[in-house]
């Protein structure tokens, strides 16, 4: 063997394979903002911060699930299928409705559809930082003095949040799905699923392939936003607290720029994110094709004429409260584990 392949084997994972290992590395840290507390504690060990915090069923899930209830509730469109003016809307507000929940479906339906979360975030997370690292270091590139102008941040973070989202629409679907189980229980409807497999298979078994990425459009069209919203925000408010201000790349830097972006990704991406619920919501016919909306631009219209325009922002709060530390768990154990694992900072 050549003494380069030697050389080469040697060297550490994150630098033989740098684009398999940042997928690993940004699922892995997707994985711990799913399942960790609302906080992540630092200790200090040897001069370096080491993350210490225990694993346990997600403070902020509960929160995506009444976030998607509130998206759901009141949709005009119903109207056309004969469930009169306007569905009976039995919750009202964010509390009202996760206390709506508990009452009539039980504590733990709080966490229904967990698990296809964590399989998308884990497949979404790869998929849109490889992406981004990739036009941003080799397409785009920055300047010679580090300097990444913004109108390139906001076109890699798009294009990043529709590769990722694209690859994860099958497991974005089934969680959708699945988070409306309980109230289709409570309608007297008949649920669809028995599990997780079972919804993949079920979907797959009705509508093929592509019955896997019924709702792609909206759904790309939202993480398009909420990318331009989180990695653009990000990066642009990292390197510009690095470079102009005393922070260093530190902790400190990481946690500010991370509260920006998860607070500017809601405001951009929650009204895609109302059409694209409800489009992967709708009931569907034989041919998989909705009965509700013929596309997200049609749903956007129905729902504005229907409850007007702030209907675009329902769920609003809940999904600021669960992607601000969602936002913050993520960055600062992505950005920690890069430095354990030997690979430069974001």
């Amino acid at each position: 063997m050549s003494a380069p392949e030697d050389e080469e084997r040697l060297l550490p994972l994150a630098q033989r394979w740098p684009r398999a290992s940042k997928f690993l590395l940004s699922g892995c840290a997707a994985t711990v903002a799913e399942l960790e507390h609302a906080t992540l504690g630092y200790k200090r060990h040897d001069k370096l911060y080491v993350a210490s915090s225990v694993s346990q069923i997600s403070a902020t899930f509960p929160l995506d699930l009444t976030k998607t209830r509130l998206q759901i509730q009141g949709e005009a469109a119903l109207a056309r299928l004969g469930h009169g003016a306007r569905e009976a809307a039995p919750y009202r507000g964010m509390v009202r409705t996760a206390l709506g929940i508990v009452q009539e479906e039980g504590f733990l339906k709080l966490w229904q559809g967990v698990t296809p979360a964590i399989y998308r975030h884990i497949v979404y997370s790869g998929g849109r930082m490889v992406t981004y690292e990739h036009l941003r270091e080799v397409v785009f590139g920055k300047g010679e003095d580090k300097h990444y102008p913004l109108w390139k941040s906001v076109i890699g973070g798009m294009m990043a949040g529709v590769v990722g989202q694209f690859l994860a629409n099958p497991t974005d679907l089934v969680k959708v799905q699945m988070q409306m189980e309980g109230k289709r229980k409570l309608e007297g409807k008949p649920l669809r699923f028995r599990g997780v497999h079972h919804a993949f298979a079920k979907i797959l078994a009705e509508g093929g392939v592509r019955g896997l990425w019924a709702g792609w459009v909206p759904n790309i069209q939202r993480a398009a936003l909420v990318n331009m919203g989180d990695l653009t925000t990000y990066d642009t408010v990292k390197h510009y607290l690095v470079l102009n201000t005393p922070l260093e790349d530190n902790i400190m830097t990481h946690g500010l720029s991370s509260l920006c972006s998860g607070l500017v990704a809601s405001i951009l991406g929650t009204p895609a994110d109302v059409i694209k619920s409800r489009i992967m919501n709708q009931p569907r016919d034989k041919q998989g094709r909705g009965l509700l909306y013929k596309s997200s631009t049609d749903c956007l219209v129905q729902a504005v004429q229907g409850e007007g325009f702030m209907s675009l922002y329902k769920g609003f709060l809940p999904s600021w409260l669960r992607m601000t530390p969602w936002s913050l768990v993520f960055w600062l154990t992505y950005e920690k584990i890069r430095e354990m694992s030997g690979v430069s900072p974001f």
